[in-house]
């Protein structure tokens, strides 16, 4: 295939030292414009009385319903904890109300296909020294204005784990990601401390064999970025965002890859896959 790396030494030495790199202009403005019209288009074709299914990162306990499972080979759609009244109604319009849609973005819908399976995705993965790629999940997050959810402290490996550990996250902002709106955040060299914990899935649902540990939130450093530009997260790197209590939201597409050569996947993560994913390439 003739894949070549596209990284730096400079931003290799950076990205293995302080657990995350961020690449401006990574994505064009046409690619940012044809990602946010086909989530228009999907959100029109949406009916949300078809599901009530609500993503919260502070209680998975709640997600242990069919449509969270089967959500990881689909595009699904995951409300915001505050967009319901009491009464189980929307407060405002579907479009402001959704939290997230995944987990098949890149697997099923041709326009993210596209930026997910690019050449220059494929390069940034064989930088970092990937030998047989697969991207496991894709997420459009959404961050709504005044009610987009806090993500508290975690790290994708927890979550997508293989053995050896192979996961890293691909974040890429559509709109300009603050301080207000609920930009990343991260602890510097955190990854080097290796796997705090696990999110398991067993007969009776899905949970963390572990507490989470309590964090000086002193030891975080915001990530602002432009639109356009994309994080790379290493799989064990402390990472959150808080609640988006500004009027404008803060949209961006994320993708989480393992590596299928020589690496294991774990058969109690969630994401139980029925078929083999295509790898991004093979070395």
């Amino acid at each position: 295939m003739g894949i070549v790396g596209n990284l730096s030494p400079e931003q290799l030495h950076s990205f293995n030292s302080q657990g995350f790199l961020v690449m401006e202009s990574f994505a064009s403005p046409e690619e940012i414009g044809a990602m946010r019209k086909r989530m228009d288009e999907l959100l029109q074709d949406f009916d949300p009385s078809t599901t009530a299914s609500i993503f919260s990162t502070k209680n998975q306990l709640k997600l242990t319903s069919e449509y969270f499972y089967e959500s990881a080979e689909k595009i699904s759609f995951f409300f915001e904890e505050k967009a319901f009244d009491d009464d189980g109604n929307l407060k405002q319009s579907k479009e402001l109300s959704i939290n997230k849609v995944g987990h098949a973005l890149h697997e099923i819908d041709p326009v993210f296909k596209e930026i997910s399976c690019s050449q220059k995705v494929s390069s940034l993965l064989f930088s970092l020294g990937y030998k047989r790629p697969v991207i496991i999940q894709s997420m459009y997050i959404f961050k709504q204005p005044g009610i987009g959810g806090e993500v508290t402290p975690h790290q994708d490996n927890s979550f997508l784990y293989t053995e050896p550990k192979s996961c890293t996250g691909l974040w890429l902002a559509l709109e300009d990601a603050t301080i207000v709106n609920g930009c990343l955040w991260a602890i510097p060299e955190s990854q080097k401390n290796g796997l705090v914990r696990r999110f398991i899935r067993g007969e009776d649902g899905v949970y963390f064999d572990q507490p989470s540990p309590s964090y000086d939130q002193k030891d975080f450093v915001p990530i602002e970025v432009k639109a356009g530009s994309l994080v790379v997260i290493h799989g064990d790197l402390i990472h959150q965002s808080f609640e988006n209590q500004s009027p404008k939201s803060r949209h961006a597409y994320s993708l989480h890859v393992v590596d299928t050569d020589g690496c294991k996947w774990a058969e109690d993560n969630w994401i139980k896959r029925k078929v083999e994913p295509e790898p991004l390439y093979a070395s």
